[in-house]
């Protein structure tokens, strides 16, 4: 992953869970790494050489799953198998079977995890503590992805602040953390000029996002939270409303590159819906702003998902929050 991990354990000193906990992102850096040999690069071996892949590592085909499913839930934005050298390229070249493990794509592709395989690590050493019985912990891969474990030690949520990416000194938002995960993505402010850092990608054209944008994602998992705020962060504004409000049924929009219909998991994932049909009017206005998705929700280890979104837009001056973590742009 290329990044500082921390993991911090409160009430507990147990060394075990830790270890554990550690092994767990460790696994998943040995999985999704491309930057020495390992499950993925094997894997991109085969789907670059057009052939069929079985996938045997079972971290990686857990990663495949939640790709799968994070895709159509942004609407094609979020998308590994982008490229700017192989324009085309996409997910949606890529037919892929959880049930038998089989992958293969229709033209050449490769996977690149980026900052997903950090949500997506931070999630497997949260379900290995809370196995362990932790009942308290805050984890975070480098600056930009945040997990936590139950409460603060001294009750409430985990106070999270974002620092402003273009005024020092000043947070842009403030947000409590309960059993969570927070992503921030952004094309402004330290870290976006080193010269490892990737640049944001827009998958309906391979084009590098140069918008000043900042944008965050609160989810039970760290996969999702990661693959939110990629993709709004690659948004139109059109694309952005639409994944703002997606807790109301809506189709999505014309210039998303992904095939089939549209489906969201609705009340603990008793049945799926399709959100597909007439595409509804663009807002008056440009509305960035939180949305809590409490009527649409997805499972994980048991608990209700529910999805807080922001975007940041500093090209719009006008349009900054006014109370930090209750209410994002107006």
């Amino acid at each position: 992953m290329g990044t500082r991990v921390e993991l911090h354990l409160f009430g507990s000193d147990d060394r075990a869970a830790l270890l554990a906990a550690r092994r767990a992102i460790e696994a998943v850096d040995d999985a999704l790494t491309i930057h020495r040999p390992s499950a993925t690069t094997a894997l991109n071996e085969c789907l670059m050489a057009g052939r069929p892949c079985r996938i045997d590592d079972p971290v990686l085909l857990d990663a495949l799953v939640e790709i799968e499913a994070a895709y159509p839930a942004t609407y094609g934005l979020f998308d590994p198998a982008a490229d700017v050298s192989r324009p085309g390229a996409g997910w949606n070249m890529i037919s892929f079977g959880r049930d038998n493990a089989g992958i293969e794509a229709s033209r050449p592709v490769a996977l690149d995890f980026g900052g997903f395989g950090k949500g997506f690590a931070l999630d497997r050493a949260c379900a290995t503590l809370r196995a362990a019985g932790v009942a308290s912990a805050f984890l975070c891969a480098g600056e930009s992805s945040i997990a936590v474990v139950g409460e603060h030690p001294l009750g409430g949520g985990w106070p999270v602040a974002i620092p402003h990416p273009l005024e020092p000194g000043r947070f842009l938002a403030e947000f409590e953390l309960r059993d969570e995960a927070l992503s921030i993505s952004s094309t402004v402010g330290a870290g976006t000029a080193a010269p490892e850092r990737a640049a944001m990608i827009r998958p309906t054209d391979t084009s590098v996002v140069t918008a000043p944008r900042t944008t965050v994602a609160i989810d039970r998992s760290g996969a999702r939270a990661e693959a939110m705020s990629t993709a709004l962060i690659v948004a139109d504004d059109d694309q952005a409303g639409y994944l703002l409000d997606c807790g109301r049924a809506c189709s999505p929009p014309q210039s998303s590159p992904a095939r089939g219909r549209w489906h969201a998991q609705r009340d603990g994932g008793g049945g799926s819906t399709s959100i597909a049909g007439r595409r509804p009017p663009p807002p008056s206005v440009p509305v960035f702003a939180e949305t809590d998705t409490s009527p649409w929700r997805g499972r994980i280890e048991g608990r209700s998902a529910v999805t807080r979104r922001f975007l940041f837009d500093f090209s719009r001056e006008a349009a900054m929050p006014v109370q930090p973590g209750e209410m994002a742009l107006q």
